[in-house]
């Protein structure tokens, strides 16, 4: 399989030129499916413009000068998905990955006590000695005590992932849309529709307009209001 993709048919959400070159880095397997992330010599060439190519995009990945939530990355297509923190500390600079209303990825300058990680609950297994683990977006694997729920996001520290809070998946909390047409759109959940079928569940959202989404594309940000700094463009 090529480790490369052609330019044009890399996903919309690419902020990259595609008449530039032929030929652009493909995504690694890891914590975000491709369509959801962008590789990690692309956000620091093209997003960040750190450098000028992929091979000086390698050696300051090699000097370990760039950390995705908190930890030091090598693999320049390592994919970089929504709400990952990226942040450069030669430079004493901090972003997180967003989309915006268009769907398109963007990184929004956070300041060092805000870096903090936002992950939604996926999945929840029962492991050895009865201990529960909650499966996260962005891949990893936590042990927690006490009462979690699929959808639920946790708020966690870096690069340690303490929880330091629980945005419960429940109407009347503050919910982003990741995906679809209502990308990048904020609101509180004002009702959850179950479906009894293999059709998605659905989720009514109020903000600035009322909209319904999937549930599949909701991401809990916080109460009344954001538990993390959300920036803008």
């Amino acid at each position: 399989m090529s480790r490369h993709q052609k330019r044009v048919t890399v996903p919309v959400s690419w902020p990259i030129s595609r008449k530039t070159h032929a030929w652009v880095a493909k995504a690694s397997p890891g914590p975000h499916s491709a369509e959801q992330s962008i590789p990690l010599v692309t956000v620091i060439r093209d997003m960040l413009k750190l450098v000028d190519n992929a091979r000086e995009a390698k050696r300051i990945l090699y000097e370990g000068k760039v950390l995705i939530d908190g930890k030091a990355q090598k693999d320049y297509k390592l994919p970089v998905g929504i709400f990952d923190v990226v942040s450069i500390p030669l430079l004493n600079q901090q972003y997180r990955m967003m989309k915006d209303v268009r769907g398109m990825f963007y990184l929004s300058p956070i300041e060092a006590i805000d870096a903090k990680k936002l992950a939604r609950i996926e999945n929840k297994t029962i492991i050895t000695g009865k201990k529960l683990q909650l499966n996260l977006s962005d891949g990893s694997n936590k042990l927690a005590d006490g009462e979690f729920k699929v959808g639920d996001s946790l708020v966690l520290s870096i690069p340690d992932k303490k929880v330091e809070d629980r945005i419960e998946y429940k109407i009347g909390n503050l919910a982003m849309v990741v995906g679809g047409k209502h990308t990048g759109q904020t609101g509180k959940i004002k009702e959850i529709i179950t479906v009894k079928s293999s059709q998605p569940n659905r989720v009514i959202i109020a903000g600035d307009e009322e909209f319904e989404t999937i549930e599949e594309y909701v991401f809990m940000i916080g109460r009344d209001s954001p538990a993390i700094k959300l920036g803008g463009r």
